[in-house]
């Protein structure tokens, strides 16, 4: 036996080959092509730190931003029924929903929670795009509704962040259905006199840019993102010319008065606390907390209730 070959060599091999690196470490930005590390790109709320550049983010890891101390409970919403028209084009509606909650972890393309954003409480409700690009099935138009009855019940603002390539073709008239009975779910929160605060986040097209992402008391965007009903490509194959730079994009929708504000994702916490209390009536969110004082520490002499006044001097 040659211990050299058989035992030395592959020793050697082993400790000087080059090791696999999991491929989810690095994110390459869409827009620049900046190389950003998991975590970095992770404290970032999935900004890009070269180019501000705002990518994809999930409604978890949003609320997770979102909420006071991330903590948040989720809303029931009921589940329709998963396939009603027997849907089948490369593959059968069924397994499409299937391989979409498998991707994302998630039941459907919407999450719907209540919590608290600097002490005030609220409703919320997030699309997910990578859910079969966020579109708009009658899981959806549940949820909307769900979280309008939640605010109303709980008399607390809905903030609602829309994502969506428009309504689902999986579910035909069903889907555009949906357009009328969201409308109703936040015409019940205008009865009520509570806000509705929409923040919209790239892309936000179709049939939900026709419905609820536009109800809003106030309108918010992420920078860059895509807002519009028919796309830039579909517009220019219709009219047979060239549209304007940044058309349909957030700020140009900003400066033509179909938005009130476009704020980045790592200011847009303290922007929606800001609305919430005003519309509210609220007096400005409190910045931070002082923490109490430990058991047996004796309290400053201004703050002591056994402190006797300072002795008055005469001025003379």
């Amino acid at each position: 036996m040659n211990w050299i070959t058989n035992y030395v060599r592959p020793r050697i091999n082993s400790i000087f080959s080059r090791r696999e690196t999991p491929d989810n470490l690095w994110t390459k930005c869409p827009e620049c092509g900046t190389m950003l590390f998991h975590r970095e790109i992770s404290d970032n709320l999935n900004v890009c730190t070269n180019c501000n550049h705002h990518m994809h983010i999930t409604p978890r890891d949003r609320f997770t931003a979102l909420f006071d101390g991330g903590v948040f409970s989720e809303v029931g919403v009921d589940v329709p029924k998963a396939d009603p028209l027997n849907f089948r084009d490369q593959k059968r509606y069924p397994d499409r929903l299937k391989a979409a909650q498998k991707k994302t972890t998630e039941t459907e393309a919407m999450l719907v929670a209540c919590g608290e954003i600097g002490r005030t409480p609220i409703v919320a409700a997030a699309q997910d795009f990578s859910f079969m690009g966020g579109s708009m099935g009658m899981y959806v138009g549940n949820a909307i509704i769900a979280a309008a009855q939640e605010a109303v019940k709980l008399n607390r603002p809905l903030i609602l962040f829309s994502a969506a390539g428009g309504a689902r073709m999986q579910e035909g008239i069903l889907s555009l259905m949906q357009m009328p009975r969201t409308t109703v779910a936040v015409q019940m929160l205008k009865e009520a006199g509570l806000p509705y605060i929409v923040v919209l986040t790239h892309p936000t097209t179709g049939g939900v840019t026709a419905s609820y992402a536009m109800l809003g008391d106030v309108h918010i965007a992420e920078p860059n993102a895509l807002i519009c009903f028919a796309g830039p490509r579909v517009i220019e194959q219709t009219i047979r010319e060239k549209l304007p730079e940044g058309f349909q994009r957030a700020e140009y929708l900003l400066d033509h008065g179909m938005l009130d504000r476009v704020t980045s994702r790592g200011q847009m916490r303290d922007e929606l606390i800001i609305i919430t209390r005003m519309l509210l009536g609220l007096p400005p969110a409190v910045r931070g907390d002082l923490p109490p004082p430990e058991p047996g520490a004796e309290l400053p002499h201004a703050l002591s209730d056994t402190a006797e006044p300072p002795a008055k001097t005469d001025k003379k």
